[in-house]
């Protein structure tokens, strides 16, 4: 009799915890589903980025090597009405040819609100950036010619905010056109619409030609998220 009462609690005790399973479970799918119902329905828009300056102050060009200096004012704007974007991170360098001639800087983490806009003036450099030889190549030859095409780039982590809901962790990836022209002797050239001159050392030592490069516009960037 008291094997029977035992087998009995036993099983009432398996329904019991089987039936608060399935309930837990039952309640982590239906706020699941809310919350892809309300991400679908919002379809949140990726934030929009433009380069309003880069400042170039020095580009040293050495064997293998290059040294460089510059400061981006970077805007973004959160085009969405009701959903903000959580910045995880957010790491800015410049490129030439694809190449890498600052190290990366990372921006600190902060929430964009609806369609709020946020700008960043980071400084970059790169002390001894390895480069290929064909790209300090062209770099020398663009300098000489009075005009340089850069990348300014973001690479990063984001989220999107509804109410108290946030979504997992995305990629993103901003690339920004940056041209810079030499206002020539006598102030010819291009009219720069911003941005300083930079002072291009072009080989080592203090006897290289130096150039007077200047932003030539504000420019949009495409934005992968």
């Amino acid at each position: 009799m008291s094997k029977e009462k035992h087998h009995k609690r036993e099983h009432h005790l398996r329904r019991c915890c089987g039936g608060l399973a399935a309930c837990i479970l039952a309640l982590v799918l239906v706020v699941g589903f809310v919350a892809l119902v309300v991400y679908l329905a919002l379809r949140p828009s990726k934030p929009s980025f433009y380069l309003q300056d880069l400042q170039l102050r020095s580009i040293d060009l050495g064997d293998p090597s290059l040294s460089a200096t510059a400061q981006v004012t970077l805007a973004s704007r959160n085009p969405n009405d009701h959903v903000g974007v959580h910045y995880r991170r957010l790491d800015v360098f410049v490129t030439y040819r694809d190449e890498p001639v600052t190290v990366p800087v990372s921006l600190p983490p902060m929430y964009q609100g609806h369609r709020d806009v946020t700008i960043w003036s980071p400084v970059l450099s790169g002390e001894s950036v390895p480069v290929a030889g064909y790209v300090a190549d062209a770099l020398r030859q663009d300098i000489a010619a009075g005009y340089v095409a850069l990348q300014v780039k973001v690479d990063g982590r984001v989220k999107w905010k509804v109410g108290s809901w946030v979504s997992g962790s995305y990629h993103l990836f901003v690339s920004c056109p940056a041209m810079l022209a030499s206002a020539g002797p006598g102030g010819a050239g291009p009219m720069p619409l911003g941005g300083a001159s930079a002072a291009v050392m072009n080989g080592t030592g203090g006897g290289g030609a130096v150039a007077s490069l200047r932003f030539t516009q504000p420019t949009g960037c495409s934005v992968e998220v």
